[in-house]
This record gives C-alpha cells, structure tokens and sequence, in this order.
C-alpha cells in the first residue's frame, strides 16, 4: 500500500494527470455496507482506494507525513465514503466529544463534493476520530464556507493501534445534483486535517496557491449512471411549550407570571427534483434555541451584527449571498408562516423565500450613527435572487426584496456580477436601487423622510491574487436615502475607495514558521455633500507557526468625522493565538489608543482587552471563556467609563447526540457621571443565564428542554433583580416516508 502512495505522489508532483486524462470512475456496489467505524474488506471491495498523499497546508504540494486511504462507492441511494487514516503516534489523536459542526479543532476527515461540476458550489462533510459529524456548503464564488446547513447522515469514527477509522453514508436524496442522462460528473477532494506542532491539510489533490479558486482544481469522478436520488420528502412536526415572567420595573414590580403556552407547528422539506427545493413552516418554532455570542453594547457608532441560527431560514442561505448585504434573515423576527424555493438548473441559480412576520424590525441608518426600533405591528416579505453562471466560476445575478405593512413598504432591487477573468484577475459589482415610505408618525420620530423616497447602493470590487501577491481595489457607496430593511446596511450616505496591498512569504517543512504575512490598505470617504467622513491608512504584519500560533501586529490611523468635528485616531494593536497542546487553545488582543467618545463627542484614550480560553478537560467537558475589557478615559486624565464582558459557557458532552450546557453572560458598565453631557447611571450591570438540554438524533429529530433568566441593576436598584425568567421544551421528529 505504502508504495501505491508514493506512486500516486509521484504522479501528482510531477504534474501528470492521474487518470490519463479521464475522470475516475465512480463504482456501484450491492453490498450491505455498515457503518460502524470497521472498513470490512468484504463490504468495500467494489470500491475504488485513493490515496491522500499531497501536503497542501502548510507545505506547498509536497509528500504527506502520514499515510491516509479513502474509499468510495454508491450502491443508487447513498454515497459511502471511508477512511482509514494511519498515525505514528495515535495517542496524540485530537478528539473530542462535541456538538455537530464544532470539532473543527480535532483531527477530522471529509470529502468535498462539486455536484454539478462546475466548479462554483460543494457540499462538504467532515468527521472526527469519535464520529462527531460536521457538514457545510462551499460557495467558491463567494469565498464563504458556511456550516449553518445541515444534512441527515450517518457516520461512525474508532480510534485504533494504528490511527483511527471514519466511515459515512451520505444519502443522495441530501445532496442537490443535475438530472442528466447518462453518467453524472463530480469534482471531489478527500481532505485530512492533522493538527500537531502545526496544522497539516492532507488531500488526494494538489493545490495551486497562483490559481485563486479551489473547487476548479479538483479531480473528477464519473458515475452514477441513471441514478436518481428517488424521492425526498421531510416532513417535520414540531411541539413547543413554554412559559415567561417578566416585568417592566425590577425590584419594584415583582415578576408576572405569564400562561403557560404550547403551540405545534410543522415544517416540510421536499426536494421536487434532485435540483429544485421547496421548504415550507407552518406556525413553528422560530426562535434560536442557543444563547448569541455576547457583544459590548458601549460607544458603539453603529448596530451590533448577531448572525442566523435558525434551520429554516439557515438551508440554502447561500443562494442569497451578494455583496451588498440586503437579505439577513433575523430582520424576520416573529414569523407565522414561511415558505423557501430554491434550486440550480444547469448554469442557472435561483431562489425565493417568503414570510408573515408578526413584529417589524427596523434600522435607521445614518452617515455617523443608525438608531433602531420594534413595532408590533405585522408585516410581508419576499426576497428574490436569481444567477447565471458563465465561464469558470463567473456570474451574473439580480436580486430584489419586498417588505411592507400598513403605511410602510421598502422596496429594493438591483444586479450583480463576478467575473473571473483568469487564475489571477477577479472583478466584482453590484447596483440597487430602494424605494421606502415609513408611516409619518414615525418618520416624524426618527428624523426620517416624510412619504415615499429612493436611494441607490453600490460596490465595484477588483482583485488580482498570485502566489505571493494580494492587490485589491474597491469602491463602495450608498446614498442617504437608500433602505435595505430586508438585510443588514447600518450605514448609509456615503462614497468610499479602498486601495490596499498584500506579500505573503511561505516557509519551509523546516522552518519554525509557516507563513507571513504584511499588508497594508488606504481608504477615503465622503458624505453626499461631499465632506470628508474617514480618511485611513492602515498596516499589519501576520505570523502563523508553531502550536498551531497566530501572531499578528497592526498599526492605523484616520481622521474620522462625528457631529461635524474631523477628530484624529492613532491606534496599535497586537493578537496571538495558540492550541499547544491537544484541548487546550487560548488567545489575547490588545488594542490602544485614540478613540473617538461618542457619548460626549470628542477624543479620548481607549484600551481594549479580549482574552479567550477554549479547554477541553477531559472527551466529555468543554470550558469556554471569552471576555472583554474596554477602559476609556479622557484625555486629561479622569476616567470616562470601565466595562467588562464575560461570556462563559461549560458544555458536558454525554455523546455524540446528547448535550448539556450552561452559560453566563454578565456585562458591567461603570461610568464617572462628571464626564458625561448627559445625566447617565454610575453603574448598569446585567447578567443572562441559560440552561439547556440537548438531544439531537439527527438535525431535525430534536429535544429540547431548557431555562434561561435575565437579572439588572442600575443606580435606582441596590442588587441585582430578574427581569425574565423562561422555562422552554421543544420536540421536532424527522418523518422521511
């Protein structure tokens, strides 16, 4: 076998194709395979080895420290893929038991999947040595690696004398693929990451760093003659009960216990053909069930961003990504009833979601500030996006959405391109144009405009990527009356240009680095009026080696404008990373300097602390903290404010399926009142609890049990008080017929 390895290097490193030519050959089996993390000679003996044995990361394309095998074959319904994944040293195995699609730190195997072959999406699955499954989409053409959607699948990993075992069986009914006669063409990579002193990136393909896309590197496999992935059809009845206490004035109005409720729902998922989706959810359960990352809500100048967590709105996500981000699905908050279409045919890509939202969220966006608010008030929206793709990895698109209600409606629509030009030039745009009208009274309240009016956004984006070289131009602008109430744009009433600059240096197997990394960038922006909001100059230098470690130095400084005053900032800043050992990974950023006091309007000095630790105390218990320290003090000395973030999470898990966590967030703001215009609080200071139970026997066969609380206090209160308290249970059962 060991020689067959070094063949098959020997092949790839002197650039020969390794099938003449020709694309593999995907076999065909009828064999009851069984997946149980034991690659049983008997079972795989229809199917085809290859060899993992090419170093892309962090050596360039050369021989790989250790030997790994895959195998592949379809009996007409799934797609079996096996690993059996040689080790030295296998006590130095990363593995832990952990949650779907958090093992990213561990050793883990996978294949890549470009169903359609044409080198601009893939499927991607993953698997840990203790079967923790992890599964994403790729979209090349947006750069984006998105593990938010989740596939039903089976997988097994046992660890051995000689290295550890992954098998998997992947339903084709999961994965979207063409409908063609004859045999089907795929791009696949097998992938092993092995993370030791460094993190080691095996694969059965070569990768060129001059060529800027991965997916139009991959060999291809042909097979599956005539097989259709039959029907797929998920239909998910979902059962939520909860009950809520809350109060408007804690520690002088005790808590209100609120009814119990218990609302049942149903989502279906069918795939209509193997390349056309249809979701639909009936009043489900649309909340998020873990706790958002905690942010620092102080002298922030604009919204704070949460990211999507909820399944419906998570599948196919992808489809709606643009540069502009006009389409951010937590805009929905409250939905009663949704419906998604999305699906590629050939070169074309499209997709359509819509929903009843009881609650309408908005933001209103401003050139120095956006300010936000929640009606209880019902409204309609439709998003639209449909692309074609040409060339190699190019595009050209349109997008719209639609949101209104009474006496409101926001209205926007535009086009988009990316064409790849070659392996080196890569150009990128996008227009739209919005038409928005607020009900008066508010518009009236958040200084908006009175009746109906319109706004553009606009970004050109060029980037031209060698080996060693990273050269980038934008442009980038929204007018003062542009809305994207569908997505999320905070700011608006702008024109900037970005110019910027990148040398990348690449060490050898014997180096104590991996790669460097210095760059800088320069950008410039003016209001409508043409005054001049920010003006940077920006420099970093990046270094990653051994342990796993990031070290990254940066310097910048700019003259920004608020309330009408251009105020001067120079920052520096240092972060560092590192995994020294197996379970263990921990980090620090600094940043000091100028900061513009945004209470007050005018320059202060700010140091900002953000440590983390991520330890893995045994396979079972994950500690998780990560904090935040800002201290803002003015420039003649006295302090303006001191506030610190925690965010601390202790996870057990009992197994693959089955979790329990507990997390606290506290946040404590302390400010010096004589330092503020303004009459503020000394002290407020709030902290967030949850429980949560986890049974997942695959992404939509759910339960959920789970409480969480949320205690305040300021200057008017002498302790901390409840202001919510929340009891939850969710069930969701996946019936495939």
């Amino acid at each position: 076998m060991l020689k067959y390895s070094k063949l098959l290097f020997l092949v790839t490193a002197l650039g020969l194709p390794l099938f003449a030519g020709a694309a593999a050959s995907l076999p065909s089996t009828t064999k009851d395979i069984r997946i149980d993390g034991r690659v049983d000679p008997d079972e795989w003996s229809d199917a085809l080895l290859v060899a993992l044995d090419v170093e892309t990361q962090p050596g360039e394309n050369i021989e790989a420290p250790v030997e790994t095998r895959a195998y592949i074959v379809e009996d007409g319904k799934s797609l079996f893929v096996a690993f059996v994944a040689d080790d030295p040293e296998p006590d130095k195995i990363r593995a832990y038991l952990r949650d779907r699609d958090a093992a990213f730190d561990d050793d883990y195997l996978g294949i890549v999947i470009d169903t359609f072959g044409d080198r601009q999406r893939a499927f991607q699955f993953f698997v840990n040595p203790l079967g923790v499954q992890m599964d994403l989409t790729l979209d090349d053409v947006n750069e984006d690696d998105d593990d938010s959607w989740n596939a039903i699948w089976d997988s097994a990993g046992r660890i051995t004398d000689a290295g550890y075992v992954v098998e998997m069986e992947i339903p084709l009914s999961q994965l979207r693929f063409p409908t063609l006669d004859g045999p089907k063409r795929w791009g696949i990579d097998f992938v092993r990451i092995y993370p030791r002193d460094q993190r080691y990136r095996l694969a059965s393909n070569a990768r060129d760093r001059a060529v800027n896309c991965y997916l139009c590197q991959l060999d291809f496999y042909e097979g599956l003659d005539g097989v259709e992935p039959g029907r797929d059809l998920e239909i998910v009845p979902t059962l939520v009960a909860s009950q809520t206490s809350v109060t408007d004035q804690p520690g002088i109005v005790p808590l209100e216990r609120g009814d119990p409720e218990v609302e049942a729902g149903v989502s279906v998922r069918w795939g209509i053909t193997p390349d056309v989706t249809a979701n639909l959810a009936i009043n489900p359960d649309f909340s998020q069930v873990e706790a958002d990352a905690a942010q620092l809500d102080v002298n922030n100048q604009f919204a704070l961003f949460f990211p999507e967590t909820r399944p419906f709105f998570l599948e196919g996500a992808d489809f709606f990504s643009a540069p502009i981000r006009a389409v951010f699905t937590r805009t929905v908050a409250n939905p009663e009833i949704g419906a998604k279409l999305t699906g590629r045919r050939d070169r074309h890509t499209f997709g359509v979601v819509a929903a009843r939202d009881e609650i309408t969220n908005l933001i209103f966006p401003g050139a120095e500030g956006s300010d936000s608010t929640s009606l209880d008030d019902p409204n309609d929206s439709l998003v639209g996006r449909y692309s074609y793709g040409f060339g190699e990895a190019s595009t050209v698109g349109t997008l719209f959405t639609l949101r209104q209600g009474d006496n409101y409606h926001n209205y926007v629509g535009g086009f988009d391109t990316r064409w790849r030009i070659n392996d080196r030039n890569n150009f990128r745009a996008q227009i739209l144009l919005s038409d928005t009208e607020y009900p008066d009274e508010l518009a009236a309240e958040f200084d908006q405009p009175l009746g109906a009016f319109d706004g553009h956004a606009a970004t050109v984006q060029y980037d031209y990527e060698t080996r060693n070289w990273f050269v980038f131009l934008r442009h980038n602008e929204r007018s003062r009356d542009f809305r994207a109430d569908s997505g999320f744009v905070p700011r608006v009433d702008f024109s900037q240009q970005v110019a910027g600059v990148q040398r990348t240096w690449f060490g050898s197997p014997d180096d104590l680095w991996a790669e460097i990394e210095l760059g800088g960038d320069w950008d410039i922006t003016y209001d409508e009026a043409g005054q001049l909001l920010e003006r940077e100059v920006e420099a970093y230098f990046e270094i990653d080696g051994l342990w796993q470690s990031e070290i990254e130095l940066f310097a910048v400084t700019r003259d920004l404008r608020f309330e009408n005053v251009l105020f001067e900032e120079t920052r520096f800043g240092i972060s560092a990373e590192a995994q020294p050992i197996s379970g263990l990974g921990f980090g620090m950023s600094v940043r000091a300097g100028d900061r513009i006091d945004f209470a007050n309007a005018r320059i202060a000095d700010e140091m900002r602390l953000e440590p983390f630790v991520n330890w893995n105390v045994n396979r079972h218990l994950l500690l998780r903290l990560s904090s935040e320290f800002v201290a803002l003090d003015s420039k003649a000395g006295p302090s303006i404010f001191d506030a610190e973030l925690y965010d601390i999470r202790m996870t057990w898990q009992f197994s693959v399926r089955s979790f329990f966590r507990f997390t606290t967030q506290i946040q404590d703001v302390v400010r010096n009142p004589a330092e503020y215009i303004d009459p503020v609080d000394r002290r407020e200071r709030d902290v967030a609890r949850q429980f949560l139970y986890s049974y997942e026997l695959n992404p939509q066969t759910v339960f959920f049990l789970g409480y969480s609380d949320v205690l305040f206090q300021d200057d008017s209160l002498e302790n901390l008080e409840s202001v919510d308290q929340a009891w939850f249970m969710k069930i969701g059962y996946a019936f495939i017929p």
